[in-house]
């Protein structure tokens, strides 16, 4: 079973998008904060990480960079799933390292879709 970490520090977010996840065979890990998510990702290496942008401290474009940056991270892709639709948003969110951007709120088709593209 595919692991699956949620970085993001919305509650709410993070108990729909794991709702979603786990009705598709998913586990899920969480991590309210960038920081969080940096220490997680190295620690249980899921197998893709969804990252929100607006998190407190550092930001999600910056803990995209430092996760396809770091050599125990960089091969986990990152998906950005965030409110920020502009086209800046998504070119920058892409140069940080992440494979695919999703805008929310994210079609539970969408997101598995994308899903099963980075992990095989």
């Amino acid at each position: 079973m595919a692991r699956i970490l949620i970085v993001d520090d919305s509650p709410t977010e993070t108990h729909q998008l794991a709702g979603l996840l786990q009705k598709n065979g998913y586990e899920v890990l969480a991590a309210i904060s960038g920081e969080d998510g940096l220490v997680l990702a190295a620690k249980e290496q899921p197998d893709a990480i969804l990252m929100d942008i607006v998190l407190p401290g550092v930001n999600g474009f910056q803990t995209t960079r430092q996760l396809s940056k770091a050599s125990e991270t960089e091969h986990i892709p990152v998906i950005i799933v965030t409110t920020k639709d502009q086209d800046t948003d998504k070119v920058w969110g892409m140069r940080q390292g992440a494979k695919a951007y999703l805008t929310k709120p994210v079609s539970e088709k969408s997101l598995i879709s994308v899903l099963k593209e980075v992990i095989s």
